[in-house]
């Protein structure tokens, strides 16, 4: 499970899409309708937020959002659009981490936007968080 804190514009098409499927699972696990992945440490900024189930809509909402600018078709009604969660932070160093992991997986999957994303200087967040200074943050699996 990997849920982004850089903004969802930056995902290729296949990336969108898992992260739409991980992020509706895991609502289900803070909703506790499923056994697993309840101690899934992509989980635990969400758990240790003011309001988990709303930050996770809130989340979810802004993945649509980029669903709709690409036509895709995910289905809203998977999510509560009223959502208002004070912001999560993210630390610079994992920001910049997970964006070299996912310029990675670009070079592999989509040259192109690769090539496109490589020379970005000022790396989005997804509008759930706010930057902090500080390094990788310690729930990050690092590969």
């Amino acid at each position: 499970m990997r849920l982004w804190s850089l903004h969802p514009k930056y995902l290729d098409a296949k990336g969108l899409v898992a992260l739409w499927r991980e992020t509706l699972l895991a609502k289900h696990v803070l909703e506790g309708k499923t056994k697993g992945y309840k101690n899934h440490p992509q989980l635990n900024r969400f758990k240790d937020s003011r309001n988990p189930l709303s930050s996770i809509n809130f989340y979810l909402k802004e993945i649509h959002i980029e669903s709709v600018k690409r036509n895709y078709n995910f289905d809203k009604s998977k999510f509560s659009s009223r959502a208002r969660p004070g912001k999560m932070t993210v630390t610079r160093g994992q920001l910049e981490y997970e964006f070299e992991h996912l310029l990675r997986k670009l070079k592999v999957r989509d040259i192109s936007l690769y090539k496109e994303l490589k020379c970005e200087d000022r790396i989005m967040t997804h509008p759930l968080f706010k930057i902090v200074k500080g390094g990788i943050e310690s729930w990050e699996v690092i590969t």
